[in-house]
């Protein structure tokens, strides 16, 4: 690692990277595209100065460990070929990477690990299928993919926060999948099928709504941007009719468990958005 990097792998270096690894996965016909951290900072330039305030971005910390694609299951099988044309060594499977199909990656000069993940993200609160949806955008999933990445962490941190603010900063709610738009009527459909899903999802944003006044950090632009748009969200999400199954699950609420539990290092002890409502003197 070079030594003005002061033992911390610049951002910028994840975000040229992902966007290379893309690019030249595209040049062999595979679809891979970036999620995560990395992929909300990629599609939303536009909100740089604002996580910059947060702490996000140019922070002496390092703000990124690792870098996260999503692919098809389909293409499975030539991701180790084309990972160790570009210099990567696959680790080795685990019974973890097995039970979350996915495949990792280690960086050529041991910098970094990739995660590739294929058609689903299993790794989740309410798992994700992208199937039919990689195409709809390039380097990274859509806005509204990668804002439910988010959305579904029941143990919404503030990292999580913080990258769903940037997303909402930076694209406008709509009704359809388009480049930098948010797709309501996406997040709604689906949301109304699975209550537990639809209880997350809400409960979070409710929540954004709430910390957002507080934070001084943001601009009251910012601030009003980010509520109307959230409430717009909401106000699409709530407008979808729900299915019997919905309906029937919201009976029993919150007293039965409604996600399924997946343990990181950033979930441990639980620290959520509602913990972070609390310091911020609510």
């Amino acid at each position: 690692m070079p030594t003005e990097w002061g033992g911390i792998v610049p951002s910028k270096v994840f975000l040229e990277e992902a966007v290379d690894i893309v690019d030249k996965a595209d040049n062999q016909g595979l679809v891979l595209r970036v999620i995560g951290g990395v992929g909300v900072m990629l599609h939303s330039p536009e909100s740089e100065d604002l996580m910059k305030r947060l702490g996000r971005l140019g922070s002496v910390a390092q703000e990124f460990t690792d870098l996260d694609f999503m692919a098809y299951r389909r293409q499975r099988n030539q991701m180790k070929l084309f990972f160790e044309t570009i210099g990567y060594t696959k680790r080795r499977a685990t019974l973890s990477s097995a039970a979350s199909e996915r495949q990792i990656y280690f960086h050529p000069k041991g910098w970094f690990f990739v995660d590739v993940f294929f058609d689903k993200l299993r790794v989740a609160n309410h798992p994700l299928d992208f199937r039919g949806r990689l195409e709809l955008d390039k380097p990274t999933l859509t806005p509204t993919d990668l804002l439910f990445e988010k959305l579904q962490i029941v143990n919404f941190g503030e990292k999580d926060l913080k990258d769903t603010l940037a997303l909402l900063n930076a694209h406008e709610v709509g009704e359809r999948d388009e480049k930098e738009i948010l797709n309501a009527t996406h997040l709604a459909t689906l949301l109304s099928a699975d209550w537990g899903f639809w209880y997350t999802v809400t409960t979070n944003l409710r929540g954004i709504n709430d910390i957002v006044p507080t934070m001084n950090t943001l601009t009251k632009e910012e601030k009003n941007r980010v509520i109307s748009r959230v409430k717009k969200a909401l106000d699409r999400i709530e407008k979808e009719p729900k299915t019997i199954s919905w309906k029937l699950r919201s009976i029993i609420g919150a007293r039965k468990r409604w996600y399924q539990p997946v343990e990181t290092t950033e979930t441990v002890g639980e620290f959520n958005i509602w913990r972070l409502r609390e310091k911020k003197g609510k």
